[in-house]
């Protein structure tokens, strides 16, 4: 049933070493409706995080040389609301996995279930409430304009929430296109970003 409701605008990014399980979990959700990217290493996971607004991030805690709890924390302080799915072939990551139930929406175990998989960022979704209609195109086009003008001037989100008095979440919101924005709220956001409402809306 979830599966006619899937929308492009969703963004998925899919952060393990294994090159087998990116390149499944990859087909699996580009299959089913979902815009992918992949990662091998937490830098380059970084990098394309700084360049999208990714709703769901899958995440292997076991990666070389790396600290998983460490990259989990890491993860957060670049991003409050991004929803994580932790891939786990390790029961014994469960019980840290149980203990981060404040950053880490769900995991999933190794070998991957691609039901279970699906069910969980169907789940993630939905408990985000993100938007599934027609004009969740547009709103996508708008966040990742808004989102783009500010990584250029290096501006965080509360930067952008000093300058317009609206909130960092609301102002995230519209980045993702979690949220509709009103007129008003879109003229301050340009204003503090030294654009145009004209310029905003070219092009989408």
């Amino acid at each position: 049933m979830g599966g006619a409701m899937r929308d492009r605008s969703i963004q998925i990014l899919v952060l393990d070493d294994d090159k087998d399980t990116r390149e499944i979990v990859q087909h699996l959700l580009s299959k089913n409706g979902y815009k992918v990217k992949t990662a091998s290493d937490p830098e380059q996971g970084f990098a394309l995080m700084a360049q999208h607004a990714f709703h769901v991030l899958i995440l292997d805690l076991r990666l070389p040389g790396s600290d998983g709890i460490e990259v989990l924390r890491q993860i957060r302080q670049r991003d409050q609301d991004l929803a994580i799915i932790v891939l786990t072939g390790y029961p014994s990551v469960d019980s840290a996995v149980a203990s981060l139930k404040g950053g880490v929406s769900d995991y999933v175990q190794k070998p991957l279930d691609s039901k279970k998989l699906l069910e969980s960022i169907d789940s993630v979704i939905r408990e985000k409430g993100l938007l599934r209609n027609p004009e969740a195109g547009l709103l996508q086009k708008i966040g990742e304009k808004v989102r783009k003008k500010r990584k250029e001037q290096q501006l965080t989100l509360k930067q952008i929430a000093r300058r317009t008095g609206l909130s960092v979440s609301l102002i995230s919101q519209i980045e993702r296109a979690e949220s509709a924005a009103s007129v008003a709220s879109l003229y301050k956001i340009a204003s503090a970003l030294g654009t145009s409402l004209e310029k905003i809306f070219e092009g989408c």
